[in-house]
């Protein structure tokens, strides 16, 4: 083989060694950082994996908090609360600041991991208005409604403006 048709063989194949293994970084990073959505019903029931419930997987929790169920100890940052949808309840634990429009009966996301039968949020949302819950919560609050037979508060009444 002639020397500079060596050398290109080798530039090519250096470069796509490079492309690969920085492509694999990206996927191993963004595969990190994706965090799924589930409803207490499916972390309790199993639906949701069983690296979830084991505490290896990082993922969102959604659903209403719980009417109360709410407690913090005086001087202290941890709060506890219950995550509800209808089917099932699942205690959470957070320690930090909760966001303003963080009330019983309201629709909250958190993400963290299961630690033993407790939800550990590393990061606590809730809704910004009365009528905004995000879809994937409606979704499945949703699906609870119908099952349970309740008004979905997330659509409006029939004959309401």
């Amino acid at each position: 083989m002639h020397p500079t048709r060596k050398r290109r063989l080798l530039l090519i194949l250096a470069l796509v060694a490079v492309a690969g293994v920085a492509t694999a970084l990206i996927a191993m990073a963004l595969q990190r950082n994706v965090a799924y959505l589930y409803t207490p019903h499916e972390v309790l029931g199993g639906t949701a994996g069983d690296n979830v419930r084991s505490g290896e997987a990082r993922f969102r929790l959604g659903g209403m908090v719980a009417k109360d169920s709410f407690k913090r100890a005086p001087g202290s940052m941890e709060a506890h609360f219950e995550v509800d949808d209808g089917d099932a309840r699942l205690p959470v634990v957070y320690t930090g600041i909760l966001p303003d429009l963080f009330r019983e009966n309201q629709s909250v996301v958190a993400t963290g991991r299961m630690q033993g039968d407790v939800f550990v949020a590393e990061e606590v949302l809730a809704k910004h208005d009365e009528t905004y819950m995000p879809k994937e919560v409606a979704d499945k609050m949703g699906a609870a409604h119908k099952k349970h037979n309740v008004q979905d508060k997330t659509t409006p009444a029939e004959g309401a403006p």
